[in-house]
């Protein structure tokens, strides 16, 4: 890089940092300044967070940063919510309104990366946060702090809970906070989630059912006697066949995933016991339980059509995100006070490295300044997300906030190594800020509070009452692995 685009890049830099922050009212001023003077212990909680890269349900160190950073900030901390270890309800205040963020803090498998525009693990097979959720969890907590000092300093009434969630990548350490009622005081919650882009818009999700179904049959020599065995690989797969069968009749946007987890050992012995995982997905949670009854059908029919018999477990289930345009449409303006991402010149060098790994595509380094345009999205976007059963007790709405490079997609090694720069923590920063500012506006506008909860209603229908998906299954601390990490 030569010095005139050196300092064209500087210039360019410190001009979109003068336009951060723009129309901020002189109190939003105050609390933007506390987050951005105590940046320096979110940022070594967050790093601390991504080194550690904990699984769901196995998040002991990770989820202990978290409650020590909230509880040396002056928030009484309860662990062990609804059975699970590295579950926590952390509080400030008292009375109503009473104001809820979410903090994830969960990894992923096999997504070890170093902060490298390469593909690098730190360590080969080992987890990586590839979803940001280290920074998930620390941004919520820095935005409750600041909100905190500010109730203080205000006399402000009113209670902050950070609701720490474990094992959102598949365990849905949400929904059983939400069937457990740790919910239902809660006046409204706000949340975010580390992306590539910056974003508030109304955007719900895909409802989610996902299940294992476990066939037994009878073993034998394969070659000496099969016709005294009967195979339960061969109900796994006549349980495909008609599902696969299926997907011409139902709807487009309807998603049905398979994986055989437990086929057979060896082909010269009829195998005796077979496994196969199942995720249902649809934009509505209604059409998704419809779905799961007729894939249970299918798994019915093979064990009657192979003489097997089967059982299921439900793995996990999520609602849809009921999407709430009162809180979405106040976080939209408040993130497009606080503004996108600036890089420094070292930033956008790494940012353009990370670029070329892409497929080919039009993204810039400069795109994690821009505030994307405002959407009202009913029917899901490709994701699923426990925040959805959040959504169905109490008035909720996320941001995304640009932590990854422009461009990159989740759960990739790029998306590890974006959140583990200062691009990440930048990012995160954005988001804490939007949270906070929005979070202040609710407690001073009850007529805000109150016009998000009647969309609510409006939205769920005056009968509605929340039922888990997952029945009343204990959480599932062996859906990562198959092996229960939390047996003695």
């Amino acid at each position: 890089m030569n010095i005139k685009t050196t300092l064209f890049l500087l210039v360019f830099a410190c001009i979109n940092l003068n336009a951060q922050n723009t129309g901020l009212s002189a109190t939003e001023k105050v609390v933007v300044q506390h987050i951005d003077k105590n940046k320096a212990q979110y940022e070594k909680t967050s790093l601390a967070i991504w080194e550690l890269a904990e699984l769901g349900f196995q998040e002991d160190k990770s989820t202990l940063l978290l409650q020590n950073l909230l509880k040396d900030n002056g928030f009484k901390v309860v662990s062990g919510q609804e059975g699970m270890s590295t579950a926590f309800i952390a509080e400030f205040g008292e009375g109503k309104p009473v104001l809820g963020f979410l903090a994830e803090y969960d990894a992923l498998p096999g997504l070890s990366q170093k902060v490298s525009a390469n593909m690098e693990p730190l360590e080969e097979r080992a987890p990586g946060h590839a979803c940001g959720h280290h920074l998930f969890g620390t941004g919520s907590a820095a935005a409750a702090i600041a909100l905190k000092d500010w109730m203080i300093k205000e006399k402000i009434k009113g209670t902050i809970r950070v609701y720490g969630t474990p094992a959102e990548e598949g365990g849905g350490g949400k929904v059983f906070m939400a069937r457990g009622g740790l919910l239902d005081d809660v006046d409204a919650v706000l949340t975010w989630h580390p992306a590539s882009r910056n974003d508030a818009s109304a955007e719900s999700s895909l409802a989610i059912v996902s299940a294992k179904f476990t066939f037994k049959g009878v073993s034998a020599h394969a070659a000496m006697a099969p016709w005294r065995g009967r195979s339960a690989l061969d109900g796994v797969e006549a349980m495909n066949d008609m599902v696969n069968m299926m997907r011409e009749h139902v709807e487009p946007d309807a998603r049905i995933h398979y994986a055989i987890t437990n086929g057979s050992m060896a082909p010269n012995v009829v195998p005796a016991k077979a496994e196969v995982y199942y995720i249902v997905r649809h934009p509505e949670v209604k059409e998704v339980i419809r779905l799961f009854e007729r894939v249970k059908k299918c798994a019915q029919g093979a064990a009657i059509g192979t003489e097997t018999e089967v059982s299921e477990e439900i793995v996990s289930g999520y609602y849809n995100i009921l999407i709430n345009e009162t809180l979405s449409n106040l976080m939209f303006n408040k993130l497009s006070k606080i503004g996108g991402v600036a890089y420094s010149p070292q930033e956008r060098a790494f940012a353009e490295e990370l670029i070329s790994s892409f497929p080919p595509a039009d993204y810039k380094p400069e795109d994690a300044l821009k505030i994307e345009k405002f959407r009202v999205e009913e029917r899901g976007g490709p994701a699923s997300s426990d925040v959805g059963d959040v959504s169905w007790v109490t008035p909720t709405a996320s941001i995304a906030a640009a932590t990854w490079v422009p461009g990159t997609v989740a759960h990739s090694w790029q998306a590890v190594a974006s959140g583990g720069s200062s691009i990440g923590l930048s990012g995160m920063l954005v988001a804490a800020k939007t949270m906070a500012i929005s979070a202040m506006e609710l407690f001073t506008n009850p007529m805000m509070l109150q016009k998000a909860k009647e969309e609510k209603l409006k939205r769920t229908g005056a009968d509605f009452k929340y039922k888990s998906l997952v029945g009343d299954r204990l959480p599932p601390f062996n859906f990562m692995s198959g092996n229960d990490p939390r047996k003695n």
